[in-house]
């Protein structure tokens, strides 16, 4: 009688589990860490958000969407006791304009130290460089990842122009303001092509992307502009180099026309894409964290674009906050008959509109194509 051979379970890499601190931010603007890392996290597993003015909902349905299983809490230790153990890790979520902690924020962070957890955080101020945040960290034996620190200048890239060895077509996520959803749509369209089997790697420029487990990318903003250019081009070729996909998606950031932020232009100039699309919130109509600044129509940020890069707007995507699906609608037809280009929603219309546009404008994209292999349904 031969042996029953044995069955071996493939093993599984632990995905570490997250709690996101985001008091009083979930679901606004400056939460929109907390606010990506519900909807796509690649890196962690994340088991609650703690926000005490929405205890008690689910994180999904207070971003508008399905059901997530991630409850909203009032405090680390409601977040602890709701996750039935004490998580691996805790995210600082928010995003403030200033990039700094306030007092009590220094004490949660510290509570979730003493409590055994990794800190991640993307604020500008480094938390590993804080004397007292270092003391935590060897007494508590954890470790606080920086998202936003750059490598030491002497690691850092110039710009060299060997950008144009990378042969796929490019595409930039930009938009009109910070904030208004680039990320979201560079991740859904990145998705949406791997799905029909196009090759897509999405390069991320801010904190969010690169804790959400984006394997290629840099946080723009913390980076010294001499180098901005030179490491933009760096990491789409080294995304080109290692995965030979058939098209790039870089993610934006803030707006070209934005007075106090230059990332949009050193994206254009370090990754040369040769598609960009925009990404446009029509019911707001002030600059997020800057109240005397309106936001210009997308029709003068679409010139712009093209005036400063060699390269053309192929579509248009609506961040419907503050609207209605009628609105949506009506903003959609009014912006293709203006501007000439599609219109879509990544989030509220079929992706199948995302990708077409994106095939209309690179049709060589879907000659390369993977044909999906057929799915296998168990009975």
């Amino acid at each position: 009688m031969s042996a029953t051979p044995l069955h071996l379970e493939p093993r599984v890499a632990h995905v570490p589990t997250a709690v996101v601190y985001c008091e009083a931010n979930f679901g606004a603007i400056d939460g929109k860490t907390a606010n990506g890392l519900v909807r796509h996290s690649e890196k962690y597993r994340i088991v609650a958000v703690i926000d005490s003015e929405k205890t008690g909902l689910d994180a999904g349905e207070v971003l508008g969407e399905k059901s997530r299983g991630i409850p909203m809490c009032s405090d680390l230790a409601h977040a602890v006791d709701s996750s039935g153990r004490v998580p691996d890790v805790f995210i600082f979520g928010i995003a403030p304009a200033s990039g700094l902690l306030s007092t009590h924020e220094r004490g949660i962070v510290l509570e979730a130290m003493s409590l055994g957890m990794d800190i991640v955080s993307g604020l500008h101020e480094f938390l590993g460089d804080d004397p007292v945040f270092a003391a935590a960290e060897a007494e508590h034996g954890v470790h606080i990842r920086d998202i936003r620190r750059p490598r030491k200048k002497k690691d850092l890239r110039l710009f060299d122009g060997r950008i144009a060895q990378v042969a796929c077509p490019r595409i930039a996520i930009l938009g009109t303001d910070c904030a208004n959803g680039k990320r979201t749509t560079a991740t859904i369209l990145t998705q949406a092509l791997n799905d029909r089997g196009i090759r897509a790697v999405m390069i991320a420029t801010g904190q969010t992307g690169l804790i959400q487990g984006a394997r290629y990318g840099v946080a723009l903003d913390a980076m010294p502009s001499q180098f901005c250019a030179g490491e933009m081009e760096g990491a789409v070729l080294s995304a080109s180099e290692a995965e030979r996909p058939d098209v790039i998606i870089i993610e934006g950031q803030s707006a070209l026309g934005h007075p106090a932020y230059l990332s949009s232009g050193f994206i254009l100039r370090g990754s040369q894409p040769q598609g960009v699309i925009l990404q446009h919130a029509p019911a707001r109509l002030i600059r997020c964290d800057f109240d005397g600044l309106s936001i210009p129509p997308p029709a003068v940020e679409i010139r712009l674009i093209e005036t400063f890069a060699d390269t053309r707007v192929i579509g248009l995507t609506i961040n419907h906050e503050n609207m209605t699906d009628a609105d949506i609608t009506a903003a959609i037809a009014l912006y293709e008959l203006e501007l000439g280009i599609p219109v879509t929603d990544a989030l509220a219309r079929p992706v199948d509109e995302l990708v077409e546009m994106v095939l209309s404008a690179f049709p060589q994209i879907a000659d390369g194509a993977e044909t999906p292999e057929p799915e296998t349904v168990s009975v």
